[in-house]
């Protein structure tokens, strides 16, 4: 196998699990939080800046790295990890939430998607055969198998800030969904959507695993889909799991259900995967949400939150966000959290100071807080997975008054 788990501890009061996942480029402690350089770059962060917050694993976007560089190129550069100069393990997504949601698509067939390139208006070919060979090329320690990803029947963006949400904000402007992603009210409509989904995602797994061209290094993880039926979770799960794979994702969560539907799900779902393989929950990342989902056994997160959000002057903290903007902080001389070691906050530059970057428009601001977030995400995984090792779940929640917050 192209990489090994190895379970350390587990907390004896529910499915939380301490491990470690080693691969070609490195080893990440698990529960661990993987920060997003979707176009092989967090905007304003150097990749050493990256692992000085504590980063282990970052993720690559497979859709814009395929419309930005293409296969051939990001080959002859030798994959993302020389492009990007990040020496660490590095995951990416396949691409097929991007087309789906983010582009206009001109045909949906049971080989994949053609759509509109953002980029140059080019028509682009992107199913299980694409995805792998843009996934092959970045040369990334764990890929992801292609999926369909239906929307919720509410609708809303896939983890309420996934890469896709950045890459609108930031690259390409307000997208037009297509049609078959918009939600639907009749629950019969919505069912046999998400059953098309599931199914279709199980039969493009089979194709994903006859195009790997690198199982030897590259480690493919089968996604789990099926909405918020339970039913079909199950039916997924069973289907996707009968493949024999090093780990396995939870997809199609937090795309636009409420934080109780997304802990049904995650409940029902993370301690039902293989218990010797890492199980990834893509895309969701409150910290409420987290700490849920490592009670249930999930190993992997990913999400944009600490950088997208960073850039529009919003900060986490253990006690709560902080909106710089807002006009109580224009006097402030407190830092962001005093008890975080960032370089915002132990640097000395306080809540003043950054609105003050954000109201100029001083590039400054973003960097700093988008530093700030980073190190935050991995101060909270570096707690869980010290709680797990001192198995002292309940002094950790009390030590981060956030997840109890309304």
């Amino acid at each position: 196998m192209a990489i090994r788990f190895d379970i350390l501890k587990r907390l004896s009061c529910n499915q939380a699990r301490l491990g470690r996942v080693t691969t070609l480029h490195g080893s990440f402690d698990t529960p661990a939080f993987m920060p997003v350089a979707t176009a092989a770059a967090m905007k304003g962060i150097l990749p050493s800046q990256v692992r000085e917050c504590g980063a282990q694993i970052i993720l690559n976007n497979a859709y814009h790295l395929l419309l930005r560089v293409g296969v051939e190129r990001m080959t002859a550069l030798g994959g993302s990890h020389r492009f990007m100069r990040w020496d660490g393990p590095m995951l990416t997504d396949s691409g097929g939430y991007q087309a789906y949601s983010m582009s206009d698509i001109n045909k949906v067939d049971e080989g994949g998607v053609t759509f509109r390139s953002f980029v140059d208006g080019s028509s682009v070919r992107l199913g299980p055969k694409e995805s792998m060979a843009i996934q092959n090329a970045i040369g990334a320690d764990i890929i992801m198998a292609f999926d369909d990803c239906p929307p919720s029947p509410s609708g809303g963006s896939a983890g309420g800030a996934s890469e896709d949400d950045e890459a609108k904000a930031d690259d390409a402007g307000p997208a037009r969904p297509m049609a078959t992603r918009r939600p639907s009210t009749d629950p019969e409509r919505y069912r046999a959507r998400v059953i098309e989904a599931l199914d279709r995602t199980s039969r493009w797994l089979s194709e994903c695993v006859r195009h790997h061209a690198h199982p030897d290094r590259q480690a493919l993880f089968g996604i789990v889909q099926g909405g918020t039926d339970l039913a079909l979770r199950q039916r997924s799960m069973e289907s996707v799991c009968a493949v024999e794979l090093p780990g396995y994702a939870i997809g199609g969560v937090a795309v636009g259900e409420g934080t109780e539907e997304i802990r049904r799900v995650v409940e029902f779902t993370a301690p039902r995967l293989p218990d010797s393989k890492p199980r990834y929950l893509m895309g969701v990342g409150y910290e409420r949400d987290i700490v849920m989902a490592v009670a249930a056994g999930v190993d992997m997160f990913d999400c944009v939150l600490p950088t997208r959000n960073g850039r529009n002057g919003f900060a986490f903290t253990r006690t709560g966000p902080h909106r710089l903007r807002n006009a109580c902080h224009t006097l402030s001389q407190e830092p962001l959290d005093p008890t975080c070691d960032c370089v915002a906050c132990q640097g000395g530059f306080s809540r003043a100071y950054l609105r003050h970057l954000f109201m100029a428009e001083e590039m400054l601001g973003p960097i700093l807080v988008s530093l700030h977030n980073l190190r935050h995400y991995q101060r909270l995984m570096l707690d869980i997975r010290r709680a797990i090792t001192d198995d002292a779940w309940s002094a950790f929640l009390r030590a981060w008054p956030v997840l109890s917050a309304e």
